[in-house]
């Protein structure tokens, strides 16, 4: 019933930009804070960026820090993920969780604290 949907994926040249989406269906989601996660080939599922109930409540990974950002659009019950200055490291899939409440810092929380996991989008950095 709880659903999450990401999209936006694909193949970009080193330095290019994608805009994943990450779409709710079946409650609102204006009362869940939203993580995204990046997993690499042959790597674990790591968070790189979660917002709150509001924009103003972003963090980002260290990696990650002044190339992505993270929004909300209520109105769409859709959270984006503008990734900019793309690089060959950011290959992987890229998945949106979503927890009931409001978010403290980024990797605070376990994996199976999460409420609803979406199946992830697929982003290749490559020339």
């Amino acid at each position: 019933q709880l659903q999450l949907v990401e999209s936006g994926g694909g193949l970009v040249q080193p330095g290019g930009s994608l805009r994943l989406s990450c779409a709710a269906s079946g409650f609102t989601l204006e009362n869940y804070a939203i993580s995204w996660f990046h997993q690499a080939p042959g790597k674990k599922r790591e968070p790189i960026s979660c917002v709150g109930k509001s924009d103003d409540n972003a963090h980002y990974a260290e990696f990650v820090k002044g190339r992505f950002i993270i929004s909300r659009d209520n109105a769409k019950n859709t959270v984006y993920l503008q990734m900019n200055s793309l690089k060959p490291e950011d290959t992987g899939v890229y998945s949106c969780a979503g927890i009931l409440g409001e978010i403290y810092g980024l990797g605070s929380e376990d994996l199976n604290e999460f409420d609803v996991w979406g199946q992830g989008t697929q982003v290749t950095v490559s020339s």
